[in-house]
């Protein structure tokens, strides 16, 4: 069923106004504090082009959200990668049956930010990467934790970053995030793109994803722009 239709709207008010708080605290606590940039990365690029990156970590409007604030990304698309059939549309990737994650592809600028950065803000704000096929309240493998690399370079700095943050062990609990060489990407229909810019007052958001773009902002200002 669709989080628009289905979501309790009383009830996630009334879970807003008892523990928004609290959720924003909580989630203040994991930013580049506590995640460091990565050991692991490739330099910032001589002259401006554009690269691709890849990501799913849980609902896609909230890692599209976050993206879409990180300087140096030209855009970010929500979407579908990871699974076996061809062309999926939101229901059937809800339903769990085709092996899809929603996902988010970032077009960036590498002479402004790096991959590396870009795991760094992964890691830190837009998801927490130790939750197995799930993410806030959402369940099922269509919202597992996963780098999709599309080169040798991207496998290499995700999976060093990966065990980096592990063997310092910056979560209480293992990280889980998959990585996995990216097959195809199909982007989401019309309705989910961009949703949190265009429903900044629907609970989901309120609730789940402006609190991570509010910890963009705070975690990393030379990253966050405005726009």
């Amino acid at each position: 069923m669709s989080r628009i239709s289905v979501r309790g709207y009383t009830r996630m008010f009334a879970m807003i106004l008892m523990v928004l708080a609290a959720t924003l605290a909580c989630q203040a606590g994991s930013g580049s504090a506590a995640v460091p940039a990565p050991a692991v990365d490739q330099p910032k690029a001589a002259t401006a082009a554009k690269q691709t990156a890849v990501v799913a970590g849980g609902c896609f409007w909230g890692i599209q959200a976050v993206f879409q604030h990180v300087k140096g990304v030209l855009s970010a698309t929500s979407g579908y990668a990871g699974g076996t059939v061809k062309n999926p549309d939101y229901e059937t990737v809800s339903s769990g049956r085709t092996g899809h994650a929603e996902s988010v592809q970032i077009v960036y600028d590498p002479s402004q930010v790096t991959y590396g950065e870009l795991l760094r803000v992964f890691f830190s704000v837009a998801h927490d990467p130790t939750q197995l096929n799930r993410q806030d309240p959402d369940e099922g493998t269509q919202y597992r934790s996963v780098i999709f690399y599309g080169n040798d370079e991207q496998k290499k700095i995700a999976e060093a970053y990966i065990s980096q943050l592990d063997q310092a062990k910056v979560y209480r609990h293992k990280i889980v995030t998959q990585v996995v060489p990216l097959q195809a990407f199909y982007p989401a229909e019309g309705y989910h793109q961009n949703f949190a810019a265009l429903h900044p007052n629907h609970p989901y958001i309120v609730y789940n994803d402006a609190p991570k773009v509010a910890n963009l902002r705070k975690e990393f200002p030379d990253l966050y722009t405005g726009k």
